[in-house]
């Protein structure tokens, strides 16, 4: 506390050197002394104690370039007091001030061109073919809420608190979403002093159930006066320059931190370049200060998404400086507003690491078309623009959902956290689709490229084999970009499926290898007439999933 109070009295003591005329025409001098002293005593203290007030109320950083706003008032009212020499004084230091809050108020103008090199990317066209043997972390955040509030009671002493935000993690391997419980007052937190805990669900599983996990915290984002976890770490760090929300973090033990981005304004106190994290233990209120280059290894997003959103902008916007993104705007892309936090979405790679995908689309009304999309490392803040195929148009995230809620328009169901991936060599969306009270109802997969080939199922993983269907109905390029190996096999069939897809019949087999296969009529119409006990000779990828999709398959006897 010691630094508010110091950084409260400099600051007082200066304003009044500002504020009270030294200079007067009165006669008596005695009496003149007298009230010069009386006033200047007053003026300080009601400074001081606005200036203490201001400060804890706001959080706001502690460096002296933050006065701004106080510095024009105090000099215009101290030069009208002053008189002689004094007045002109202090006229040059109000005019100091109104140019420098000035150039504080217009360097957005000035500095788009350093804020589009500070958010720069690394381009590229297509991502990585997505690991068909894997599910991604696709359970909406809205359901996994609503599911942890229907736990609540597993919280002791429960009208004392309420669900706090909801954040993806990895944690001992495993996808799952955390929120921390909160309290939900003042009076709550005089009399409870201590949250109890955090709940996690899986964030890969949807019919996975809340899991309440003890541990005690009381510096949080809902504690007050000097508990309050933004407070606390601003009393630590009063110069640092803090951008978005703090952060709940699980380590491989279940211990639980709170997490911060700070960094530096790029100029003139305006803008953000990320340059590491404060981390609190919410028990004993405890902080370290981290590098980006040195955060520890169970933190998943030490970038806050607020940073990555305000990143996105910079490129998209400022490309070609600030005027050109309000009238001309060549090349200027719009970062989508779909993301499922501060307009962002977590996704995690096949390594586990974790990024946030955002879709772009032209400033152009009425346009639907995406003109690419961004991955941003959590941890690094290293990001890439992938332009997709050039050679196609791909429909933007917003065009998913619209497609959704056309197809469910009855029943009034919307989608929710659309995400590209590449499945099977086709740039793909996949959205999670929630009934109008936030329940999970099934999987979407719709094409980016060819809107008319779509599929939905109540599992990832199943909407995923229908989707490698359709694909191959389609003649589109199931087995294009895959990464998956094409190879060949004979064998006899011991078990065939026939189901019914429309116009066509996918067929699943059995072989005597003991691998089950799939494959569409569409493209193999002569596959209807499979039975048991057919020598066949196929040609498939091997995705590494249970049922392996088969481009072409021979029948012996039906050649």
């Amino acid at each position: 506390m010691g630094n508010i109070y110091l950084f409260s009295l400099i600051a007082g003591l200066a304003s009044a050197l500002v504020l009270i005329p030294f200079t007067s025409r009165k006669t008596n001098k005695n009496e003149e002394k007298k009230s010069k002293i009386g006033v200047m005593l007053i003026g300080i203290a009601l400074i001081i104690i606005f200036i203490f007030t201001f400060y804890y109320v706001t959080n706001l950083d502690r460096n002296f370039t933050s006065l701004w706003g106080l510095a024009i008032p105090v000099t215009l009212l101290g030069t009208i007091l002053a008189s002689g020499k004094e007045r002109l004084l202090k006229g040059a230091l109000f005019l100091g001030s109104l140019v420098f809050g000035a150039v504080l108020l217009s360097a957005f103008v000035f500095n788009a061109n350093e804020k589009y090199e500070v958010a720069k990317m690394t381009e590229k066209v297509e991502i990585e073919t997505f690991s068909e043997s894997e599910t991604p972390a696709s359970v909406p955040p809205k359901f996994a809420r609503n599911k942890m509030k229907k736990a609540f009671g597993q919280v002791p002493n429960t009208s004392y608190y309420e669900l706090g935000n909801l954040q993806i993690q990895k944690v001992n391997g495993e996808y799952v979403y955390i929120a921390p419980v909160e309290f939900s007052g003042f009076f709550k937190w005089l009399n409870g002093d201590n949250t109890p805990g955090y709940f996690t669900i899986s964030a890969t599983d949807s019919s996975d159930n809340p899991k309440f996990m003890k541990a005690e915290m009381e510096y949080t984002p809902s504690s007050y006066l000097h508990k309050n976890l933004e407070r606390h770490i601003r009393m630590k760090y009063p110069h640092h320059i803090f951008y978005g929300d703090v952060q709940l973090e699980i380590d491989d033990d279940g211990k639980p931190f709170y997490i911060r981005s700070y960094g530096q304004f790029i100029s003139a106190r305006n803008g953000f370049d990320v340059k590491g994290i404060v981390m609190v233990d919410p028990k004993t209120g405890e902080t370290n200060d981290f590098p980006l280059a040195e955060i520890p290894e169970f933190i998943d997003s030490a970038v806050s998404p607020e940073v990555v959103s305000l990143h996105n902008s910079y490129f998209g916007n400022y490309i070609h400086g600030f005027w050109n993104s309000k009238f001309g705007k060549k090349d200027v892309k719009l970062p989508s507003d779909e993301g499922t936090v501060a307009n962002v979405s977590p996704i995690f790679d096949e390594n586990g690491d974790m990024f946030y995908f955002t879709d772009f689309t032209s400033p152009k009304e009425n346009v639907d078309s995406m003109l690419g999309y961004s991955l941003t490392n959590a941890r690094t803040g290293e990001a890439t623009y992938y332009t997709g195929n050039l050679e196609q148009s791909y429909m933007d995230s917003q065009g998913a959902l619209q497609i959704i809620e056309k197809k469910f328009i009855e029943k009034k169901w919307k989608g929710q956290m659309p995400v590209l991936y590449n499945f099977y060599g086709e740039a793909s969306w996949l959205t999670p689709v929630l009934d109008s009270n936030g329940f999970l109802q099934n999987y979407f997969i719709v094409s980016a490229a060819n809107p008319e080939i779509s599929v939905y199922a109540n599992t990832p993983n199943e909407a995923l084999r229908l989707y490698k269907t359709a694909l191959q109905r389609g003649g589109s390029t199931v087995d294009g970009s895959s990464k998956a190996e094409e190879k060949e096999i004979s064998g006899t069939v011991i078990r065939v499926y026939k189901e019914k897809v429309g116009d066509f019949t996918t067929i699943t087999f059995l072989l005597n290898n003991k691998q089950s296969y799939v494959i569409s009529s569409e493209t193999n119409p002569l596959a209807i007439y499979l039975q048991e006990g057919d020598k066949v000779d196929i040609r498939y990828l091997d995705t590494g999933e249970f049922f392996l999709p088969a481009k072409e398959i021979l029948i012996e006897g039906l050649e």
